[in-house]
């Protein structure tokens, strides 16, 4: 059962996402990408206060590198619709489980090292080459409330 309202075209859209984001980070790299997207639409905080849609999360300025280039803009595969539709239903596990934030440092093929902090939050885990960053409570509790 969806833990977020979505339509075919929402879920398309967030497999598009997850592959131009982390295609490269397998499977469990993209449902870390929809599970932090999904987080940003139920906590309701911090930067994300008022992001209640898959395309409000998507479209936020600057939320996301990957509208910048062009393999966010081809058409969704059924591999990544199905990752879509599992963040959709609440999947999510560590590093991404309470995460809001998550980015590669250093370049492609030169990942460097994870901040102990991004955006003023702690560093939880990285998955290969995407650190992740959960919000403190006094930052956002919502999200640790979410399900």
């Amino acid at each position: 059962m969806a833990v977020v309202k979505s339509r075919k075209q929402d879920i398309d859209m967030l497999a598009r996402l997850l592959r131009a984001e982390a295609e490269a980070e397998g499977e469990m790299g993209m449902l870390h990408v929809g599970a932090v997207g999904i987080n940003r639409i139920r906590a309701n905080c911090s930067d994300f206060v008022g992001i209640r849609t898959i395309p409000q999360m998507i479209n936020q300025p600057h939320a996301f590198e990957a509208l910048q280039h062009g393999m966010y803009y081809q058409k969704a595969r059924d591999r990544e619709r199905r990752l879509a539709q599992r963040a959709v239903n609440g999947e999510r596990s560590w590093p991404a489980k309470y995460s809001l934030w998550y980015f590669r440092p250093g370049t492609y093929d030169n990942p460097g090292p994870c901040p102990p902090n991004w955006y003023n939050q702690p560093f939880v885990g990285r998955w290969k080459k995407h650190c992740f960053y959960e919000p403190t409570a006094n930052e956002c509790a919502n999200v640790y409330n979410t399900y």
